[in-house]
């Protein structure tokens, strides 16, 4: 099983391999200029050189993730758990909630900076409703695939509505909580950098955006190498987490996978 996963863990990255082997050859061979297209050799070398600036900078953007991330969290929750206790709002707010994700925000990232300046708070309230959604989605829908007769057999034994919520609901709600964290983490990084790039002090996304000025290409590479760095790792702690929170899911979905 164990060689298995390996087997699967070689693919991609034999593939990235071949990739960067053919980029480098391609632009040794047509001496394309290191403005336009940089190779990988290069990208690699100057991201070393300027490694200081880029971690502090990757630190910033990481700060503004974990403290929107954190906030959506919360946010998604409560609306979340709010929207299953009351069909009323479910019928009202599920729809506001679509509605919210029509709002381009390409558009509003640079209101954020006008009406809240450069400081934390116009990336935190980006990042926020970049992953929001995801999240309170997944909830609603995992709480939405609770067992009935589980429920019911809970109710006749004379449990309440929150002893109810809690050893059946808000367990049949995980698996999808997690799938939907996944998910949001990755935006999270993106919408970091976005909103870093459209005005900011400090962070990868300013960081970008002034190196494109100064066409340093290398170093605009070098920073989304680290950008997709750290999303792959935010992305394998929650795998961390899940294997953590519900092994019994993991079990479940790996004996699927081999049937």
């Amino acid at each position: 099983m164990r060689a298995h996963r390996r087997t699967h863990l070689w693919v991609p990255l034999a593939g990235f391999g071949a990739l960067l082997c053919v980029w480098e050859i391609a632009v040794r061979l047509t001496e394309v200029r290191p403005q336009i297209l940089p190779a990988p050799s290069l990208v690699a070398s100057s991201g070393w050189a300027h490694r200081s600036a880029i971690f502090e900078h990757a630190v910033a953007t990481l700060g503004v993730t974990a403290v929107g991330f954190g906030i959506s969290l919360v946010c998604a929750w409560a609306i979340a758990i709010a929207i299953d206790w009351s069909s009323l709002l479910r019928r009202g707010v599920i729809p506001l909630l679509v509605a919210s994700q029509t709002i381009p925000i390409v558009a509003i990232a640079p209101l954020m900076i006008i009406w809240f300046g450069f400081g934390l708070l116009p990336k935190v309230i980006v990042v926020a409703l970049v992953t929001f959604f995801p999240i309170a989605i997944g909830l609603v829908e995992g709480f939405a695939r609770t067992d009935r007769e589980a429920s019911a057999l809970l109710r006749s034994m004379g449990a309440g509505r929150i002893r109810e919520f809690l050893l059946v609901r808000l367990p049949s709600a995980l698996p999808s909580f997690f799938t939907a964290l996944r998910i949001g983490i990755t935006y999270a990084v993106v919408g970091a950098i976005f909103a870093e790039y459209v005005g900011a002090q400090h962070g990868l996304g300013i960081y970008m955006s002034v190196q494109k000025n100064a066409f340093r290409t290398d170093l605009v590479l070098a920073a989304v190498g680290v950008t997709a760095a750290l999303s792959i790792a935010l992305y394998l702690s929650t795998i961390i987490v899940e294997r953590l929170v519900i092994p019994w899911h993991i079990t479940e979905r790996r004996a699927a996978h081999e049937h």
